[in-house]
């Protein structure tokens, strides 16, 4: 399989965000705190399919990247497997300096080929090339197969919000994972 990763340009329409991101939920990180060392254990739970695309308000927005293209401090990457669109990344240069991914997503078709660890070369690329201290992210507790990603990929946990699901579902037992990968 060939592997092609490049910028988003103005001739490429909206079909690279028509990407299956759904995920299974079969375990979940529980948070623990040693000083200043934020670490965890998984444990197994009832396993379920989700999808952040069935959400409110997700599919009622255009998404306009136009102003992503020549922009140095915001970019998207399309990620292309045998000249299908894979994957995406998309980046900016957040307040504090660091790259943010805003959205990364490999379609479930295409999980397993290295495509995702590509585009964390490629923002590593953006972000050392553009001065920054590092890459910064956030992801789900459930979502432990993309954590686990993050941490094989040099990450480490820097922080973490109980709260930020919630106003999706006042029910909701997820926390949003702040995820840091800091150069030397």
């Amino acid at each position: 399989m060939d592997i092609l990763i490049r910028e988003l340009t103005a001739g490429d329409g909206e079909q690279w965000m028509d990407l299956d991101g759904s995920f299974i939920v079969d375990s979940t990180l529980v948070l623990s705190l040693t000083g200043q060392r934020i670490g965890y254990t998984v444990i197994e739970i009832p396993a379920y399919q989700k999808s952040y695309a069935d959400e409110p308000l997700e599919d009622d927005t255009e998404a306009d990247y136009s102003d992503y293209i020549g922009n140095p401090d915001q970019i998207v990457y399309l990620a292309f497997a045998d000249d299908e669109v894979a994957g995406h990344m998309i980046l900016k240069r957040n307040w504090n300096k660091y790259a943010y991914i805003e959205d990364i997503k490999v379609d479930a078709r295409y999980r397993g080929c290295g495509i995702g660890r590509k585009l964390i070369e490629r923002a590593k690329h953006w972000a050392k090339d553009g001065g920054m201290p590092g890459i910064m992210l956030e992801t789900q507790s459930n979502n432990v197969r993309a954590c686990k990603f993050y941490e094989s990929c040099g990450f480490v946990i820097g922080g973490f919000d109980t709260y930020v699901y919630k106003g999706i579902d006042q029910q909701s037992d997820e926390i949003a994972i702040y995820w840091y990968l800091m150069f030397e």
